[in-house]
C-alpha cells in the first residue's frame, strides 16, 4: 500500500523534510537567542544608564579594555580641558538625522596627570573637510564633567576602516591606545561620553536606545511552526498520494467490468 515511499521521488522528499526539520529548529533557537541577547542588552543599558555617578578612575585606568558591562555606566572626571590636542571623529551622524558631522573629541587632564578623553558632542562638518572645522569652545580651567563610560572603538567592533593620511587633528575612530601614542602620555582606556554640557557646547550625543526588543521572538516562533508544518505536510501529501493511487486501481477494476 505504501511501497512507493521507496521511489526515488519520495526518498528525496523524505530526506529533504527529515533534513528541514533540525535547521529550522536551530533557526529558531538562533532567533531566541538574539532575543533574549537584545533583553540582556537592554536591561544592562537600564540598570547603567541609572547608576550612581563614580569616578572615572574607579573603573578604567590607562591600557584598561573598558568590559560590556560597565558600557553606559555613568562616571565623572575632574582636571582641565587641553583643547591644544582636541581632534574630530569623522562621518559621525548627529541625532535623529542623516547629518554626517564630527565628534568633538578633547583631552582632560586629570588632577594626577592622566588624562581622559571626552566625546562632547556633535558638530556639523562644513564645507571643507580637509581644514580642522570651528569647533565650540571648551570650559576653561578646572571642570567636573559627568559621561557615560564607553569602550574604545575598533574596526572589527563598529565596521569602521581607521584610515591613513587623514587631514591634521582627525582620526575616524575614538581609541584611547590610538590617542596616548600621539600624545605620549598616560590616556585611560575607553572614554566618556558627555552628559552635562555647559555653556556653547556641540549637540550633545544621544543616549542608546534601549526600549525595543525586536522581531526575533515573532521570528522563533515562525520557525518553529515551520518546524511542525514539515511532518504534518509530509503525512498529508502520502496520504494524497494514496488516496490517488487507490483511486487509479479502483478505476482500472471498473474498465474491464463495464466492457
Amino acid at each position: 500500500m505504501y511501497r512507493f515511499l521507496l521511489s526515488r521521488q519520495w526518498v528525496i522528499l523524505t530526506l529533504v523534510a527529515l533534513v528541514l526539520v533540525p535547521v529550522t529548529v536551530e533557526l529558531g533557537f538562533w532567533q531566541l537567542h538574539r532575543h533574549e541577547y537584545r533583553v540582556a542588552q537592554n536591561e544592562l543599558i537600564e540598570r547603567n544608564l541609572d547608576s550612581r555617578p563614580v569616578p572615572v578612575a574607579e573603573l578604567t585606568s590607562p591600557g584598561h579594555t573598558v568590559p560590556k558591562g560597565d558600557y553606559w555606566r555613568n562616571v565623572t572626571a575632574t582636571g582641565s580641558y587641553d583643547t591644544r590636542h582636541e581632534v574630530v571623529i569623522r562621518q559621525r551622524t548627529a541625532a535623529g538625522s542623516d547629518s554626517i558631522g564630527y565628534y568633538v573629541l578633547t583631552p582632560l587632564v586629570l588632577d594626577d596627570g592622566r588624562v581622559a578623553l571626552v566625546n562632547r558632542g556633535w558638530i556639523e562638518a562644513g564645507h571643507d573637510l580637509t581644514r580642522f572645522p570651528q569647533v565650540p569652545p571648551a570650559p576653561a580651567g578646572e571642570v567636573t564633567v559627568t559621561g557615560r563610560l564607553m569602550g574604545d572603538e575598533t574596526t572589527e567592533a563598529s565596521g569602521i576602516k581607521d584610515k591613513q593620511g587623514l587631514p591634521e587633528r582627525q582620526f575616524m575612530l575614538i581609541n584611547s591606545r590610538q590617542q596616548a601614542e600621539r600624545l605620549d602620555r598616560q590616556v585611560l582606556g575607553g572614554y566618556l561620553e558627555l552628559t552635562d554640557p555647559a555653556g556653547e557646547s556641540p549637540e550633545p550625543v544621544p543616549g542608546p536606545d534601549h526600549s525595543s526588543i525586536g522581531p526575533h521572538m515573532a521570528y522563533a516562533v515562525q520557525w518553529w511552526l515551520f518546524t511542525a508544518g514539515i511532518p504534518v505536510g509530509w503525512v498529508v501529501l502520502v496520504r494524497r498520494e494514496r488516496a490517488e493511487r487507490l483511486a487509479e486501481r479502483s478505476s482500472e477494476k471498473a474498465v474491464p467490468a463495464a466492457v
